[in-house]
């Protein structure tokens, strides 16, 4: 069987780095007789677009690039990973604000691939078939597989590609095509390896992170040693069924329930309609209550994997010159605001771990606050392997690495699109350094100020103390929300 790919949006002209526009800024709000509150305006004097990519000059060889990319992972769960800490986080950065802009596997996997924000790439949602929608929606003529392949790097996809995915196509750009799908592929899933379709079952041996784990193992051993890698990770844990490993069945058996004070918020007056609609039964949150103990349990063989990965990079000699990154499609809400799953603009929901060690150029370990979003993915890889990204709206985060003060991104685009009947209403919005605003499709607004609010509690839209943060914002949202997605108004 053979399918035909790429449409109508591939045909599209490619804009080359796509400069964000610096909004002016309001004045200052001091704000007399309100002692308690003291309203920052949303962005600098400078420039709120990261500096375009640089030119790159080696004496080396360009180094591999290593994706470890879980599913539906929150960005608040790292410390159950011993692994990804000792190997990645005490030897790397961990950017604490790692962020995805539109919270769904599909858009924002085909963010990762292309840096392109959905608007651009046609990705909105899951549904393949559908317009805007699954497999079928992207566009996978130009992507990081197709721009490092050309440029002479050995490629492997391994694992989860897109909802909707169809055997037994292999897209352009991969040397290695080990695509994972059908039950959640941590049991009884099949595979298409290198177009050829395989099963496997239940036995201990099929079980799927640690299947990926051993392809992963043998693809960095079987490539040469003068030829870079890029290795794209993408086991199915932690989403759900969440199955653990053998072994890991009855980890985290005591793990304390989460209460945190935004679970099952008490007042939900001043949120959208379709957060007032929301109810946490005895019986939902003891869904959620097993499904995050299943989500622990199961990244723990992401864990080892990740060990496994490291260490054949060592024995390859490959380790000092390359980058790791270790990140997800998506978070996940755990009762926060009543709701239980992803889809909404709220922290839970776009917050993700986002971990890079690269020997060769971060000098020691440490944390940075800066913003960094999926879609700088593809740019930073493209920047490493001195090649042109075209089309993507993300920047390169290599110069971060440096430990350098220079110009960076101080907000970044929100945007869904709803999928049927119900369910969350297509939204735009921009996340700021301090504030997050949201213009949903039916009119509704929300504004927080993540500093003095961080469980986004207070919707500040009708605080008079936030009149000129929200304009501010609203100016900005219309600078990054463009084009709008479908069936959007102002």
């Amino acid at each position: 069987m053979s399918i035909t790919r790429g449409g109508a949006r591939g045909t599209q002209a490619f804009i080359v780095r796509r400069r964000w526009l610096p909004l002016a800024c309001g004045a200052l709000l001091f704000l007399t007789g309100c002692a308690e509150v003291s309203v920052e305006p949303v962005l600098g004097g400078g420039s709120s677009s990261p500096t375009a990519v640089a030119s790159v000059t080696r004496e080396a060889p360009p180094p591999s690039i290593v994706l470890i990319l879980t599913d539906d992972q929150r960005w608040d769960t790292l410390w159950a990973m011993p692994t990804v800490n000792a190997e990645l986080v005490t030897k790397g950065i961990s950017f604490e604000n790692g962020y995805v802009s539109n919270p769904l596997c599909c858009p924002s996997r085909a963010s990762i691939l292309t840096g392109q924000y959905s608007h651009s790439n046609g990705v909105y949602t899951n549904q393949n078939g559908q317009p805007y929608g699954g497999f079928r929606a992207f566009d996978d003529r130009s992507t990081i597989a197709t721009w490092l392949h050309d440029a002479g790097y050995r490629t492997a996809m391994l694992g989860k590609y897109f909802n909707g995915y169809e055997e037994p196509y292999v897209p352009p750009g991969w040397d290695r095509w080990f695509a994972t799908y059908v039950n959640g592929a941590f049991y009884r899933y099949r595979v298409t390896d290198d177009g050829l379709i395989k099963r496997y079952g239940s036995g201990r041996h099929d079980y799927g992170t640690n299947v990926l784990a051993r392809e992963a193992v043998s693809f960095i051993g079987s490539t040469p040693a003068d030829t870079p890698l890029f290795l794209y990770f993408a086991p199915h844990a932690p989403h759900e069924p969440a199955t653990p490993a053998p072994g890991d069945r009855h980890a985290f058996s005591d793990l304390p329930r989460w209460r945190p004070p935004s679970y099952d918020e008490a007042d939900v007056s001043d949120k959208p309609a379709y957060m007032r609609g929301q109810l946490l039964d005895a019986g939902k949150r003891a869904e959620i209550d097993a499904f995050r103990r299943r989500q622990y349990r199961s990244l723990l063989a992401v864990d080892r994997a990740v060990g496994e990965i490291v260490q054949a990079l060592d024995e390859s000699g490959r380790l000092a010159n390359t980058m790791i990154v270790f990140t997800s499609d998506n978070g996940m809400v755990w009762g926060e605001h009543r709701w239980g799953t992803k889809l909404v603009p709220y922290e839970e929901s776009i917050h993700v771990p986002f971990v890079v060690r690269y020997d060769s150029a971060i000098r020691s370990a440490r944390t940075d606050e800066r913003l960094v979003v999926n879609v700088d993915l593809a740019p930073t890889f493209a920047e490493l392997a001195n090649v042109p990204a075209p089309g993507a709206e993300g920047a390169s985060f290599a110069p971060l690495m440096d430990e350098e003060d220079g110009p960076w991104r101080e907000d970044f685009l929100l945007e869904h699109l709803q999928k049927g009947a119900g369910g969350v209403p297509t939204y735009c919005g921009v996340h700021a350094e301090r504030y997050m605003y949201v213009r949903y499709r039916t009119g509704e607004e929300e504004l927080y100020d993540l500093k003095r609010d961080p469980e986004q509690l207070v919707n500040r839209v009708a605080d008079d103390r936030y009149s000129e943060v929200r304009l501010e914002l609203i100016q900005r949202l219309r600078v990054l929300c463009d084009p709008l997605p479908p069936g959007y108004a102002w």
